[in-house]
């Protein structure tokens, strides 16, 4: 038996409590995982507080994502003792996920944990940092280079964000970190930020063409901030968005495109390629300051996941939420 956050909607009203759970009742996969750090997210607590329909069916164990040691494959790509990743695949949406002792995957799902950090700092990174580094590869691919001007990071201070503005800041670019939090401003600058931006700034309504200020920027929150980011990108400058946490809506025109050649870069992270995975999850492992991803990180007990989940979608926790389940385990 092994401790987990079960959510049932038995009959049409979502419950959502902690469980006690045999591997029996796991679904199907060919690799059992003992999972050793899952992580609080902003879409995993969209699903525990029901906020929104993440989760596509019930009974399921939240957790979009975990670091554990394989304990059972019929897998030819892991073997017992292996230390894994997992991101995304509906992990937590349609598959049960992280958020418990023990999980059943498909192998295909899973990525080596990289040499050089442990399976704690795999959560600390988790999805959130998974994403940023697929970000800042989505603008270095699209030729926006350290001396390319300030980029614009939104939600600097939550889990994408903040790795965001330390992968950038340790590439040398100058980071603009936007938030709507002052008190985080000296956080912000820690984690590398060269300036720090009131999000009110891209509150407004947009204009179609606005000055133009960032040479780059990656956006986690859509609707009218992304609006007004578009706005005010250099001519040939790319966002790379990653988040719906403002809306799904986009209020903009086609002016930044067709005026000033601007890139609209969407990165995905649940279904994305496992050889694109890898190499982000390499790149983490070679570049990401430990030190810095110390200080952005926390732990939660897994007692506190459910009652910490609402204040997670009310703006009130800073940088990674990492849940240790079994930190024996390495």
């Amino acid at each position: 038996m092994f401790d987990a956050i079960l959510i049932e909607k038995p009959d049409g009203t979502q419950t959502v409590a902690q469980a006690s759970l045999s591997e029996d009742q796991l679904p199907e996969g060919d690799v059992l995982v003992e999972v050793a750090y899952s992580t609080l997210n902003y879409k995993d607590a969209l699903a525990i507080t029901g906020r929104a329909p993440v989760v596509r069916s019930f009974p399921m164990v939240p957790g979009i994502d975990f670091s554990g040691i394989v304990a059972e494959s019929a897998h030819p790509g892991w073997k017992p003792g292996d230390r894994v990743v997992l991101n995304g695949w509906g992990v937590g949406e349609t598959h049960w996920g992280g958020l418990a002792g023990k999980a059943r995957v498909k192998g295909d799902w899973l990525v080596p944990l990289p040499a050089g950090i442990s399976l704690r700092q795999a959560m600390a990174i988790g999805t959130a940092g998974y994403t940023a580094m697929l970000c800042v590869m989505a603008l270095e691919r699209h030729g926006v280079a350290p001396g390319s001007g300030e980029v614009a990071v939104t939600g600097a201070a939550g889990g994408v964000g903040s790795v965001a503005t330390a992968l950038l800041a340790g590439r040398g670019y100058q980071v603009a970190a936007v938030t709507g939090r002052e008190a985080e401003a000296e956080f912000l600058k820690g984690l590398g930020a060269s300036s720090i931006v009131a999000r009110e700034e891209l509150s407004g309504k947009p204009r179609a063409l606005a000055r133009e200020r960032w040479a780059g920027a990656v956006d986690v929150a859509g609707s009218t901030v992304l609006a007004n980011l578009l706005s005010m990108i250099r001519y040939g400058g790319t966002v790379a968005a990653c988040g719906l946490a403002a809306g799904m809506d986009l209020p903009a025109t086609v002016a930044p495109f067709i005026l000033r050649g601007v890139t609209l870069a969407g990165v995905d992270s649940v279904m994305c390629p496992i050889e694109t995975r890898r190499k982000a999850w390499d790149l983490l492992a070679a570049e990401l300051d430990l030190e810095k991803l110390e200080a952005l990180s926390v732990d939660l007990p897994f007692a506190e996941v459910i009652a910490t989940a609402p204040k997670f979608l009310d703006g009130q926790i800073r940088g990674r939420v990492v849940v240790p389940v079994a930190p024996d385990l390495g």
